[in-house]
């Protein structure tokens, strides 16, 4: 089905938006169809939090791309688009190493980042993404 079977061809901000939401439901699955896959190979993956915010991100990074890759976005973007969902964790894991936040907070701010982070991507390859 096309943009204009959806009735998106005329609105660039839905397209765009569909878009992002199609995107985290692929992070969604990556992380429910993946998880077990860890929890099998690496039992004891819960003990370390760092262990399992980059786990989680990289379950996040594979659905993401898979998706991105069907929907035909080059190795580059989908690489950016990884980069995005593993920063704002990269970044805030100082701070948990540090007691400075608790794992709660790290989740919390982690995603709530890494959001912001994406659409920033978006933003910048607003062609890519139907803008």
């Amino acid at each position: 089905m096309n943009h204009e079977e959806h009735g998106t061809a005329r609105h660039p901000a839905l397209r765009f938006t569909r878009h992002a939401a199609e995107m985290v439901v692929a992070m969604v699955a990556g992380m429910v169809l993946l998880e077990p896959v860890w929890s099998f190979a690496w039992p004891a993956l819960s003990e370390s939090t760092t262990a399992q915010v980059l786990v989680m991100a990289t379950n996040m990074s594979i659905g993401m791309a898979v998706w991105m890759r069907v929907r035909g976005h080059g190795v580059a973007s989908v690489a950016e688009m990884a980069a995005a969902m593993y920063l704002p964790f990269l970044v805030l894991l100082p701070f948990s190493r540090a007691g400075a936040v608790t794992d709660m907070e790290l989740m919390t701010a982690g995603h709530v980042m890494m959001l912001a982070a994406m659409v920033a991507v978006m933003l910048r390859r607003r062609h890519e993404y139907g803008w």
